[in-house]
């Protein structure tokens, strides 16, 4: 049976940390997952409208086998330049891939579109310096909602945010996933409190309320309607030892949490993506038993991470739409 890791976040995996960093003008941030030691790591992408950074490395039968730190980014692609301020400052520390005498840290990275939230007057691209900043400010704990990358995250009717979560297998591995929730469609059951994700609820981390039945499933979703306002990013990791090939089929079927959370899901207008990671600490027993229940379990923590993404989401006051606190909360 599978059981609720110690912090239900993704930093349950040991070595494992995360940063955020926001700009209140902006309502927009960085999250930055980083770690002790490089980690093996591969990608999915489902939605129609992905934006990235690095991300053709991670396939498989690419040469660089390890990367130094993954970023989930707001600002569409002025966001991607978040990684910049993070290789900069893990060059500094001498942290990344020897190409003869230079250090390369390998940081790939993804964005949400979260334009329009506040203030876009800059004349110097903000996120470099944020990246930097979430980077620093990477731990073991941290906050869920409206923080990083989450900061003016949404969905179609509520606030969305950022969302993690984590379990203990049965094998001794765990498994733990870091989202962004800036879905185009809806986390909850028409207008109602009740999470899609409710069946996966695991010790009412997200208030318990238990499944709806949805009567009206077959009528065409509620979404933002409009084109580049969504994706939903996310990060899946593991302390097994996977190959990037096994990290990439973890990534898919993480996928399935996604579709499960949110209604649509993979719409041509999301960039809809999820990062597969293993730290290589514990290796496999059973490597069909063991892969096929990380990709599972996967699944269910990014469902899960979803629903607790909107459930934090806090009030603020360029906000234009409800929190889920404020609409359904005591």
């Amino acid at each position: 049976m599978m059981t609720q890791g110690p912090l239900n976040l993704i930093t349950d995996i040991a070595g494992l940390r995360v940063g955020n960093a926001a700009e209140g003008a902006l309502n927009s941030g960085v999250t930055v997952l980083s770690a002790g030691a490089p980690f093996t790591a591969g990608i999915n992408i489902m939605g129609g409208a992905p934006g990235t950074r690095e991300t053709d490395l991670l396939a498989p039968d690419k040469t660089v086998q390890q990367v130094n730190a993954l970023v989930l980014s707001g600002g569409s692609a002025f966001g991607l330049a978040a990684a910049d301020g993070v290789s900069g400052a893990l060059r500094a520390a001498g942290t990344g891939f020897a190409v003869g005498p230079h250090i390369v840290p390998i940081v790939p990275a993804a964005i949400i579109f979260d334009l329009g939230n506040g203030d876009q007057g800059w004349t110097e691209n903000p996120y470099p310096a944020l990246g930097a900043q979430a980077l620093a400010a990477s731990g073991v704990n941290f906050d869920l909602g409206s923080v990083g990358a989450g900061t003016g995250a949404t969905t179609v009717n509520l606030k969305g945010g950022l969302g993690s979560a984590s379990v203990q297998l049965p094998s001794g591995h765990r498994v733990g996933a870091l989202v962004v929730v800036n879905a185009l469609g809806a986390a909850t059951v028409d207008e109602s409190a009740h999470f899609h994700a409710a069946p996966c609820e695991l010790d009412g981390e997200f208030g318990g309320l238990g499944p709806k039945i949805n009567t009206n499933a077959a009528k065409t979703p509620a979404t933002k309607l409009h084109p580049s306002t969504a994706t939903t990013i996310a990060i899946v990791a593991t302390d097994a030892r996977l190959s990037k090939a096994q990290c990439t089929r973890m990534a898919t079927a993480a996928q399935d949490g996604m579709a499960r959370a949110l209604w649509p899901s993979h719409t041509p207008m999301d960039g809809d993506l999820v990062f597969g990671l293993a730290t290589d600490e514990k290796p496999l027993k059973d490597e069909i038993a063991d892969t096929l229940n990380i990709g599972h379990a996967a699944a269910l923590c990014l469902t899960r991470a979803i629903a607790r993404g909107v459930y934090h989401a806090k009030k603020a006051p360029a906000d234009t739409l409800p929190t889920w606190q404020e609409k359904f909360g005591p």
